[in-house]
């Protein structure tokens, strides 16, 4: 055999010596389940003790209203036409004086 067979065997039959726990490779691939396992109870453990916030009773409603607010909205510009065509003359300003904003 030559030397580089040699050192090779050498160092496999160093590495068998040693108990179990001394090998690197052995930690990496044990570390990386034992990584997931601890980060799901710990995930299970911020869902047990802070509980999703559960839905108003009234929730239907609410979503009526938010949809009538947001349709009175769509039609303000209409709204604003309308209104400065149905301004009196008298009502509105002269040049001279600006409406507030």
């Amino acid at each position: 055999m030559n030397a580089a067979t040699d050192s090779t065997m050498n160092a496999l039959a160093a590495g068998a010596d040693k108990p179990w726990w001394r090998h690197p490779l052995l930690w990496m691939v044990i570390g990386g389940p034992v990584a997931v396992m601890i980060a799901s109870f710990v995930t299970f453990w911020l869902a047990w003790r802070s509980p999703d916030a559960l839905v108003s009773p009234d929730y239907y409603r609410e979503g009526v209203e938010i949809n009538k607010a947001l349709a009175a909205k769509k039609h303000l510009p209409a709204l604003t036409g309308r209104n400065h065509a149905m301004t009196p003359a008298e009502d509105v300003p002269s040049e001279g004086r600006k409406a507030a904003p």
